[in-house]
């Protein structure tokens, strides 16, 4: 079974790496995140008796471990960590301007606003899966997705203009 866990992290490693990536917005410290989750889940004694819930087992030791390290971090530092974007090479598209708005968005909002929107909406679990990653019911999941697809609505409202609104102001 420890062989098997070992060939999903291989095969979860990237969409893992992102999970640890949006919560921590830092990509040493996702690595840092995602090196440790994998040390615990191979050195775990408890092992899941179902094949598909092996998956969500393994974003739960990648939250958990981002848990330990943030408080870890938090008696060491107390600084903001800072998310690079790479806009190189720049060129006028909505899906970069909607990828660079959300992700400034995200980097304003609560934590745990980020960490539901990153499960369900980036990853794409369902709400049982998500409810099943963070330990709490299945409608608390729908309700904090609600709460968070709000949040980031709001934090992203302020940056949204208009075309035609912007055009107007700057006209004689």
């Amino acid at each position: 079974m420890r062989e098997h866990v070992r060939r999903r992290l291989v095969e979860l490693w990237t969409r893992l790496f992102a999970y640890a990536f949006s919560l921590t917005r830092d990509r040493d410290q996702a690595a840092d995140v995602l090196q440790q989750a994998a040390l615990n889940a191979l050195a775990a004694k408890c092992l899941p008796n179902r094949e598909h819930a092996i998956k969500a087992w393994l974003f739960r030791i990648v939250r958990n471990a981002w848990i330990d390290i943030c408080r870890h971090d938090a008696v060491r530092r107390r600084e903001e960590v800072l998310h690079d974007i790479d806009l190189q090479p720049w060129a006028y598209d909505d899906r970069i301007i909607a990828e660079v708005t959300v992700a400034q968005g995200l980097a304003v909002i609560d934590p745990a606003h980020r960490e539901i929107i990153a499960l369900v909406d980036m990853h794409g679990f369902r709400y049982a899966e998500a409810a099943e990653i963070l330990g709490v019911p299945e409608g608390t999941v729908m309700s904090r997705l609600s709460r968070a697809r709000l949040a980031l609505l709001d934090a992203i409202g302020g940056n949204v203009v208009a075309i035609e609104s912007a055009k107007r102001r700057t006209s004689p």
